[in-house]
């Protein structure tokens, strides 16, 4: 990649981060454009899709679409980098396409015509997808129609930051529940009193959606937070930060009265059952400390703790430990790229957070990943070796050595 281009598309992730969307929840202003999509082109499938340094994610879909892709496969990868919508009639003629996975195996694209979402300032976020499973041609108007929709996904995304309360659950938003908890991280070190936060997620969720439906994952969603909500004070801040995962700030709170918070949470959860469903949540805890930490790295750590609470067999609560060299890091979004076997295996991965002495990645499945690689940013030029600290299915945390 040239420096002008590894330039732009560092610019391109800075724009996609200032929307704050990717794992977010799901939403009806993008499903009713993905409905419009497929029943107005007559495809099966319909998309919104946005791209970040590892992945495409999907905002919305309609059909049998996964929730994500590698970069390295993403029809959107391809139209992202372009100026006009990409179309592609017959991908299994189609030298960019013949032998991508996604074409071969499910979901057997063979049709395909991508819209930029492109911001006000030029840059390309993803695309609103139209696919189909057989070679077609898609009319000039049916194109229009679908960069006039993808102007629309950009107004609800717009629209999607000004929003404060999650309409399923009653929880703050992503964005609003970190304005709030911005500012009440302000006055606990101003004032130097106690304040922690508390990651959760329900385990299993997947499970119980295709299982039992999505409409009975809400409720269970819904179940869950009015659980948490009759242990909470009106002065903690609840919010919802992606399908399944919720944060909780709780001001003057030491780690004694977060893991005593957590821990009744976790037992409420467990003791409802929505519509005779089980369900089990697992939750980190994280307690601000001397000197104190920003937001970002408050969260990290909740989050990271929560990932143990996951390794030890879910539905349990887990209080991150200060290690002897902590590290601090901040929010950012950023391609990369994970080399190991002296450089013969190479793994793209969006840096989530940077800090000194270490990094938070996102990859498609952490499986094949050895505990010690190379870590580069093309954009800043920087390279080097990782140890593993810490992991999810699809997240990391890594110390430099």
């Amino acid at each position: 990649m040239d420096p002008t281009a590894k330039d732009a598309e560092d610019e391109r992730l800075a724009a996609l981060a200032r929307y704050d969307a990717l794992d977010t929840p799901a939403e009806e202003a993008f499903d009713r454009i993905t409905r419009i999509v497929k029943n107005a082109l007559g495809v099966p499938m319909a998309s919104v899709s946005l791209v970040d340094g590892h992945r495409q994610w999907l905002k919305s879909r309609q059909g049998p679409l996964g929730h994500e892709a590698g970069k390295d496969v993403a029809f959107c990868a391809v139209t992202i980098r372009l100026d006009a919508p990409l179309i592609v009639e017959d991908a299994a003629t189609d030298p960019r396409f013949k032998d991508n996975p996604l074409v071969l195996g499910p979901p057997h694209i063979r049709a395909y015509a991508g819209a930029q979402l492109r911001t006000r300032d030029g840059f390309h976020l993803g695309a609103l997808c139209a696919i189909d499973t057989q070679p077609r041609r898609f009319a000039p108007g049916q194109v229009a129609l679908l960069e006039d929709l993808a102007a629309m996904v950009m107004e609800a995304l717009e629209a999607q930051q000004l929003a404060r309360i999650d309409c399923l659950t009653g929880a703050l938003t992503r964005r609003a529940f970190r304005d709030e908890a911005e500012r009440a991280l302000a006055l606990a070190t101003r004032h130097h009193h106690a304040l922690s936060c508390v990651a959760f997620d329900l385990d299993h969720f997947k499970a119980i959606n295709d299982g039992h439906g999505h409409a009975a994952g809400d409720r269970v969603l819904i179940a869950a937070v009015e659980a948490c909500r009759g242990r909470l004070r009106t002065s903690d801040i609840f919010g919802r930060i992606g399908g399944e995962e919720f944060a909780i700030l709780l001001p003057h709170t030491d780690a004694a009265g977060a893991r005593k918070a957590a821990e009744e949470m976790r037992t409420a959860i467990a003791q409802a059952s929505p519509g005779g469903i089980a369900m089990t949540a697992s939750f980190g805890i994280a307690t601000l400390a001397s000197p104190p930490v920003p937001l970002d790295e408050l969260m990290r750590r909740a989050d990271v703790a929560l990932y143990e609470a996951k390794a030890a067999g879910r539905n349990t609560s887990v209080a991150w430990r200060t290690p002897a060299d902590p590290t601090v890091v901040r929010r950012v979004l950023k391609a990369g790229q994970i080399a190991f076997n002296a450089g013969r295996s190479v793994i793209d991965c969006t840096v989530r957070g940077f800090g000194t002495s270490g990094a938070s990645l996102d990859v498609v499945s952490t499986a094949s990943i050895p505990d010690t690689f190379k870590l580069a940013i093309a954009a800043d030029g920087f390279s080097h070796a990782c140890r593993i600290t810490a992991k999810s299915d699809r997240r990391i945390e890594v110390a430099f050595v």
